[in-house]
């Protein structure tokens, strides 16, 4: 492992009695990368995470992170790393300050080396003003940015966020996401899960899991530019009526609904379009707008499950 490689995975597998819950995963992560890890439910995500934070042990392969074996320096990975999950896990009868001093002095911080993390992590964080407010009131944002200025009390070059960000405003969810894009350029490496896609959007580099395997590595641009076929938007009503009959199309590879849209993945578009809207016609349902797109992320997953299907 180079220095500049905060998290090292070669291979990692763990599997639970007849169960493989994770199988085989390779990936590298630099210092100063966000590093987006998405899959549905069961993929093996929450299990990959737990191996790398040193709460589980893995059944074969390897990782390092921090240059710290998971399996057998797994208290110096854990003293390595800060941590963030989707629930609130401070204490809510403290105040932002007592919540801040008590657990910096879990990670043996003390007197004026803790008194000027605590200054800095509520300036980066923007809690300064709500210091000494009770962290029971708190808006679902704030309190997240509380657990991760905590996470970030003792300077980890290392950090795991898992779902961090869920049930979170769109407005708080940017702003975490200034906070990690700044600690990234001070050479934070950050492994992040999430369901948004737009959050992935932000990520340096995206690995898809399914079943406890990668399916693709790459930066969101690359990975989008993996989509095989063109993309056709229908907005259409009613909408799953019209999927159903879509995805019958010769030419139709895939068919994915977003909100209001239909997004068909095609072989030749042209010959689809016109096949679109003789079936619409036929079958009494309204084009509202038909045209060609560019692949999002949603695109790239929905391709990638197809694909194993």
């Amino acid at each position: 492992m180079t220095p500049a490689i905060a998290i090292d995975v070669r291979e990692l597998t763990r599997r639970f009695g007849p169960l493989t819950a994770v199988d085989g995963v390779s990936f590298q992560i630099a210092y100063g990368e966000i590093f987006g890890f998405l899959g549905a439910n069961g993929s093996g995500k929450s299990t990959t995470l737990r191996m790398l934070c040193g709460i589980l042990a893995s059944t074969s392969g390897r990782a390092t992170v921090g240059g710290f074996d998971i399996n057998t320096q797994s208290e110096q990975v854990k003293a390595a790393i800060g941590y963030v999950s989707q629930r609130f896990s401070l204490y809510s009868d403290l105040t932002v300050q007592e919540n801040l001093r008590f657990f910096g002095r879990i990670y043996d911080l003390a007197g004026k080396v803790l008194e000027n993390r605590i200054e800095a992590v509520l300036a980066i964080t923007g809690l300064k003003p709500f210091r000494q407010k009770l962290a029971g009131i708190l808006s679902g944002g704030w309190k997240q940015k509380l657990a991760l200025a905590n996470a970030i009390l003792h300077e980890p070059k290392i950090l795991f966020l898992d779902e961090a960000t869920a049930g979170i405003d769109p407005l708080s969810r940017r702003a975490m996401w200034e906070v990690l894009y700044e600690l990234a350029a001070q050479g934070v490496a950050l492994f992040v899960t999430t369901h948004y896609m737009e959050e992935a959007e932000r990520c340096h580099q995206i690995a898809f899991i399914s079943s406890g395997k990668i399916l693709k590595i790459g930066s969101p641009s690359e990975l989008k530019r993996t989509v095989s076929g063109q993309l056709l938007q229908v907005q259409c009503q009613p909408l799953m009526k019209a999927s159903h009959l879509f995805e019958k199309l010769p030419g139709v590879l895939s068919v994915t609904a977003y909100g209001t849209a239909l997004h068909l993945n095609t072989q030749d578009p042209v010959a689809v379009k016109n096949r679109v809207e003789a079936t619409a016609k036929a079958n009494a349902i309204h084009i509202e707008s038909l045209q060609p797109i560019s692949a999002s992320l949603e695109d790239v997953f929905a391709t990638l499950e197809v694909d194993r299907s």
